[in-house]
Parts: structure tokens; C-alpha cells; sequence
């Protein structure tokens, strides 16, 4: 009776988180970047020394599917998607860093290259500086090239910083930023490649996460069910304990 209490009960809440999940990969199915989350439910034995048959349903595993996203070329001077793996560094207001595969960037009024939240983006010294007045083309390398209106000279800028650490090294931070699990900048990769005036779309399957989505309802009935069966089992137990 316990194990099916404890399961059910546990099962459900876990039920109710996953749901949570899958409804914020689909509500982030057009975002730029964004990368699909992935949970898996197993039931624990709770370790006491009274309850060996209590267990409880836990999330084994959130983890992230980083697989590509497809090219969308958008022909805006200041998009940038990063091509197979790799990550663009931004800055936070701690100063530390923090790594994103949206590269839907814009100048902020002071010239610093930012993201649509207002994150520096960083390259070689820091954050980058945009000369006023100036077509920016964007290299395959990174490189981030300044052409001045009526003239013929080509000035490089500085050159994005593009980092690929291990993936299981990352930690999806509640901003959807990733960042590395140690909390150590990361070096910049040199083969990491990027394509100027393209973004990367979400890797988000709508029809699988919306199959997932009826899945998991049907789960979450399937556990409530459960706790129903086990009141009634109690309650039946009870009435032939006080007929005795």
C-alpha cells in the first residue's frame, strides 16, 4: 500500500513538472536558438530504516538536447548563427560569462554589440565597440569587419568570441543561458563557424512535444487513478478489521 501511495503521489508532482517542461519547450518553439529540455521519472527507494517499502518518483534527469536547429537566413547585417557546435559568449551584469546559441544581436545607443535582452556580446578584449556609421559584415571565423559609408576600406573591428566546451559540462541557467558547470570562462574555440545574417531556430519538435504532452495527461489520470484505488483498498481494509 505505501510503495503505491508514495509512487502514485510522487509520480503525479513528477508528471505536473514535466508537463511544465514541455509547455515551455513548445511556448519557445520560435525562439532563436533555444534548445529543447528533456526530463526522465525513476522511483527511489526512500532509505529509512522503518519504510522499506515506501518510494518516491524523482526526476532523474533534466538534461538538454543540443542538437542543431535549422538556418534561417534573415539578411540582417547583425544576425549571426553559429554553424554545427559551438556558442557565442555574452556578459552578465556579475561580469561572469555566459554562452547562447541566439544570435539575433543589435547595437546598443553607446555602440556596444548586444543581445535582445541587453547582454554584451563578447570577443577578443571584451565587449564589442561599433563604429558609428558603418556596414558590419560578419566572417565565417567571427571576425567582425567595418566598412564606412562612401569609402572603399575594409577595418576588422575585433572578432566574436566563439567557445565549444563538452556539452555535458553546461548548465541551463532559469534565463535559458547556458553556462559551464565550474563556473570558469571558457576559452575561444578557432574552428567554431558562423554564418553572418542567418539565425539558428529552435530544435523544438512541436509534434513530438505535443504527442508528449498527451502522453504525460493520460499518465498524470492514469497516477490519480491510482491514489483512488489505494482510498479504496484502505477503506475496505478498515471495514473487515472492525467487522473482526
Amino acid at each position: 500500500m505505501d510503495r503505491l501511495i508514495y509512487t502514485a503521489m510522487t509520480g503525479a508532482k513528477g508528471t505536473l513538472d514535466q508537463q511544465a517542461a514541455v509547455s515551455h519547450n513548445l511556448a519557445n518553439a520560435a525562439s532563436s536558438g533555444f534548445r529543447t529540455e528533456l526530463h526522465k521519472l525513476r522511483a527511489v527507494e526512500v532509505q529509512t530504516d522503518a519504510m522499506h517499502t515506501r518510494a518516491f518518483t524523482v526526476d532523474a534527469s533534466v538534461a538538454t538536447d543540443f542538437s542543431p536547429g535549422p538556418m534561417q537566413e534573415t539578411g540582417r547585417q547583425y544576425d549571426v548563427a553559429v554553424q554545427g557546435k559551438g556558442w557565442l559568449t555574452v556578459q552578465m551584469p556579475d561580469g561572469t560569462e555566459a554562452y547562447t546559441r541566439d544570435g539575433s544581436l543589435e547595437v546598443s545607443a553607446n555602440g556596444i554589440l548586444q543581445t535582445r535582452s541587453g547582454l554584451p556580446v563578447l570577443g577578443g578584449g571584451g565587449a564589442i565597440s561599433i563604429p558609428p556609421d558603418t556596414e558590419i559584415v560578419i566572417g565565417s571565423d567571427g571576425t567582425i569587419s567595418s566598412l564606412q559609408a562612401g569609402q572603399n576600406t575594409v577595418n576588422a573591428v575585433d572578432r566574436l568570441k566563439l567557445v565549444n566546451p563538452p556539452e555535458n559540462s553546461l548548465v541551463r541557467g532559469e534565463d535559458g543561458l547556458f553556462r559551464s558547470s565550474d563556473g570558469l570562462p571558457q576559452a575561444a574555440d578557432e574552428a567554431v563557424r558562423v554564418a553572418g545574417g542567418y539565425l539558428e531556430g529552435s530544435n523544438v519538435n512541436v509534434v513530438d512535444q505535443m504527442v508528449t504532452m498527451i502522453s504525460l495527461g493520460r499518465q498524470f489520470e492514469m497516477q490519480t487513478r491510482m491514489l483512488q484505488t489505494a482510498e479504496q483498498n484502505d477503506r475496505a481494509a478498515a471495514q473487515v478489521l472492525s467487522a473482526g
